[in-house]
């Protein structure tokens, strides 16, 4: 096996969900991750219906069609 190809392994890598503000500890090639949505707060995981909104789209469909 070939040395110094590999890359580093971080055993207690930081993962942050954006959503919910969860943090998991887990092993990775990164130090830091940070993810849309977790299991904690993921629809098919908690059985209700949350929108997540990303960048106003649900906002810009309300104008678009002139919901209130």
């Amino acid at each position: 096996m070939k040395t110094e190809i590999h890359p580093i392994y971080y055993p207690d890598a930081t993962i942050t969900c954006n959503s919910c503000g969860n943090i998991f500890i887990v092993g990775s090639t990164k130090p830091l991750l940070k993810v849309e949505i977790c299991s904690q707060c993921h629809p098919y995981f908690t059985g209700e219906q949350r929108i997540i909104d990303t960048e106003g789209r649900v906002e810009r469909m309300k104008r678009r069609f002139n919901l209130t």
